[in-house]
């Protein structure tokens, strides 16, 4: 089985400024793996130098209530992987396991492959947490609060 990636598959771990894969579970992933990540997970990351993949996942194990939808999942496994934070839902894989689909930044997503990802959050019976639209925004954060000293 051929699996798809971006020629311009991210080979290196970005920093705030860069950018992401977004990955599926291609039909071989093996079973320890998918339980591990979870059906419906976000999957972000990058190609190694040796062939691999490192991945961050999210999977709202936690039921939090501002990880609804799929995006927010994603840009949450991003800014882990990007700031480097340490987290358990991380794991280096072998690339048959997982097809690109898309990109991801601090500034936003983008999907390439719109019917692989539908097809995963369909399996994954969370197909009304996912995107409405190929391109995705996220709003900047909010400036810092000015100290006003009295």
């Amino acid at each position: 089985m051929t699996v798809l990636m971006g020629q311009d598959l991210p080979l290196e771990r970005p920093d705030m400024t860069g950018r992401a894969a977004l990955f599926v579970p291609t039909a071989a992933i093996k079973a320890d793996i998918l339980e591990t990540v979870r059906m419906g997970a976000a999957i972000v990351g990058y190609g190694n130098h040796d062939r691999t993949l490192t991945i961050y996942y999210e999977s709202n194990r936690f039921n939090e209530a501002n990880l609804v939808k799929w995006e927010q999942k994603a840009r949450k496994a991003f800014e882990r992987l990007a700031e480097n934070l340490p987290t358990v839902s991380k794991m280096v894989s072998k690339p048959d396991n997982f097809e690109q689909v898309g990109y991801i930044s601090s500034k936003g997503i983008l999907i390439r492959r719109m019917a692989k990802l539908q097809n995963w959050l369909e399996k994954s019976d969370a197909l009304d947490t996912g995107p409405e639209s190929e391109t995705i925004d996220f709003a900047p954060p909010p400036p810092p609060k000015k100290i006003v000293a009295e």
